[in-house]
């Protein structure tokens, strides 16, 4: 009896420190900012908000809610107050309180497209990837174009982006990639590479130490930095939007785009935002030849 009575104290005890852990990895922050764009139908909010104390910087984000009647009586312009519940895979609102109104500096439509990609048209599938000059994680100055031969997934990030739904999922997503084509001896010749966004913060050694916490392959996974303009410039030709702030180089408002790339250099595919998973992409590698692919790129 007493046995019976131990063991279900010991499931119990077991319970309760799973409970624990799963109640320690939900955060909640207050955000206060402005809307600029809401879309109920996918259930998003697009927020400038100011710096979150302890957690990130000023930024404009398009937010996530979990019910569509929290955006009720919304419109772009309202000042709002709002919770912002942090988990360990994703992040949304799950309050938002107008507290006032004040006209919108720019159109979103306009604030969303970054001043480095005018001029600088998408790829579409079947076109050479430009031979963009880089520095990877080793210091090395590397060329685009040292990756033909070998079938490419490509992201773009930054390390300190703080939600688990943006840079973070692109890193585990492709940390998932790696673990297949790792095990997957059709995919040996498939190579990652992460392009940072934020050289100022995003040196060489800073993503080693990133690539070393993905437990990243260097000899599958490459990191790659270098010079701002030339990365605005390299990323605009697949989508990538990036602006950042003046008065603050934390301040980093940027959209989500992967691509996978042809052997011979070519654009394949784009995936646009962070709608996609790891094995919609190792579909897509296996299936990737010369002058084919899938959907080319939105804006």
């Amino acid at each position: 009896m007493f046995m019976r009575v131990q063991v279900v104290f010991t499931a119990l005890l077991a319970l309760s420190a799973i409970a624990c852990n799963r109640a320690s990895d939900r955060r909640e922050f207050t955000l206060q900012g402005q809307v600029l764009s809401i879309d109920p139908a996918k259930k998003y909010v697009t927020v400038k908000h100011e710096e979150i104390t302890g957690f990130m910087p000023a930024m404009t984000m398009a937010y996530e809610v979990k019910d569509e009647k929290v955006l009720e009586g919304l419109k772009p312009g309202d000042l709002v107050k709002a919770t912002l519940v942090v988990i360990s895979n994703g992040a949304y609102l799950s309050l938002i309180l107008k507290v006032g109104e004040a006209p919108l500096e720019k159109p979103p439509a306009e604030a969303a497209m970054p001043s480095a990609s005018s001029g600088f048209e998408l790829l579409k599938p079947g076109e050479a990837v430009p031979d963009a000059r880089f520095v990877d994680q080793d210091g090395k100055t590397r060329h685009f174009g040292e990756f033909k031969g070998s079938r490419v997934a490509l992201t773009f990030i930054y390390t300190k982006c703080p939600l688990p739904t943006f840079c973070p999922l692109m890193d585990r997503h492709f940390a998932a990639i790696q673990k297949t084509i790792k095990a997957d001896p059709s995919l040996s010749a498939v190579h990652l590479v992460t392009v940072s966004f934020d050289p100022a913060t995003d040196t060489p050694p800073v993503l080693k130490r990133h690539a070393k916490t993905l437990d990243a392959d260097l000899t599958r996974w490459t990191f790659l930095t270098g010079d701002r303009d030339e990365i605005d410039q390299f990323g605009a030709r697949f989508g990538v939007s990036v602006s950042r702030a003046l008065n603050d180089a934390r301040d980093i408002t940027h959209n989500l785009r992967t691509a996978i790339i042809n052997a011979d250099g070519t654009l394949a595919k784009v995936y646009i935002g962070n709608d996609w998973t790891p094995d919609q992409v190792v579909a897509d590698l296996k299936g990737t030849g010369v002058g084919t692919g899938g959907t080319g790129v939105g804006r």
